[in-house]
């Protein structure tokens, strides 16, 4: 499989979490995206480039907030209160 298409949950569970919690670790983003275990390097692979590119901001050791890039987004500021608890990069679904 391509390695791109293994790291894609992985960006689009970060940026949800980013938006919607406020802040971003490898733990909730394994969980939110539904990774098998043994993921944690990817990860962390993963949530350092969105670093470098502005999309998070490295604060602590695993802690990131929104970076410049989602801060700026014209999708910042939209109404989430109906946001889907589970959204959709649940990749099975059946829709």
């Amino acid at each position: 499989m391509c390695r791109e298409l293994k790291r894609e949950p992985t960006w689009v569970a970060a940026i949800r979490l980013a938006i919607l919690e406020g802040q971003v670790d490898t733990e909730s983003v394994i969980e939110e995206a539904n990774l098998v275990a043994g993921r944690e390097r990817t990860v962390g692979d993963v949530l350092s480039t969105m670093d470098e590119r502005g999309v998070l901001n490295k604060v602590d050791d695993d802690l990131y907030l929104p970076g410049e890039v989602l801060l700026n987004s014209d999708r910042y500021d939209l109404d989430f209160d109906r946001a889907s608890d589970g959204g959709a990069h649940r990749w099975k679904s059946s829709v």
